[in-house]
């Protein structure tokens, strides 16, 4: 009697973390480029999916990856896989308009 393994194909996304107020739940924002069948210029889309976040890990701004899961609600069928970029934010002390500062070189005087 053999035992037949199968392999599931993980299905995967990688977005931005739109909304985290919820608890134990975030809104990631995935993007997708395609081209437009007539005039050929490349447009941005997004999609929003509702993932699972079982230890609040994830906040508005991240990077996070996301993968694909049973339906946990009506609307939840992702779930955190993991956060792969955190976001700056004014809680850690960091001022985004300094962020911009350093990116152009510094200040002009």
């Amino acid at each position: 009697m053999a035992t037949e393994t199968t392999q599931r194909h993980i299905v995967s996304k990688i977005g931005r973390v739109k909304s985290a107020k919820m608890d134990k739940t975030i809104v990631v924002a995935v993007e997708r480029r395609l081209q437009h069948p007539l005039y050929k210029k490349y447009i941005t889309k997004y999609t929003n999916l509702v993932a699972h976040d079982e230890n609040n890990d994830a906040h508005e701004g991240d990077k996070v990856e996301i993968v694909f899961t049973r339906p946990l609600s009506k609307r939840k069928r992702w779930r955190l896989s993991s956060v792969l970029e955190v976001a700056p934010s004014f809680e850690d002390g960091v001022d985004p308009a300094t962020l911009e500062e350093d990116a152009d070189g510094g200040s002009n005087s």
